[in-house]
């Protein structure tokens, strides 16, 4: 999968928020807003093909979990991303 193309992330009053580029991205009744670990994962994966496996590589490498554990934060981040259209699979 792949994060879709368009959005971007930018700090705005002191939180990562994920934004649409051009005017449709204006519409701001949605705004979705990354934690530390979310934006890690952001940046680690914009523009690049991951699944729930290298996501999780990630996380063991940056955070002290044990691989189950990853992989389940893993599953539910990209779920989340899922249900607010920010993926293609």
């Amino acid at each position: 999968m792949k994060l879709k193309n368009g959005y971007k992330v930018r700090e705005m009053a002191g939180e990562h928020v994920v934004i649409m580029q051009g005017r449709l991205g204006s519409d701001l009744t949605r705004i979705i807003s990354l934690n530390e670990s979310s934006l890690y994962l952001w940046q680690a994966i914009d523009g690049k093909d991951f699944d729930t496996e290298s996501l999780a590589d990630l996380l063991v490498g940056r955070y002290d979990i044990d691989r189950q554990t990853a992989l389940a934060d893993a599953g539910r981040w990209v779920e989340k991303l899922a249900e607010c259209g920010l993926v293609e699979m």
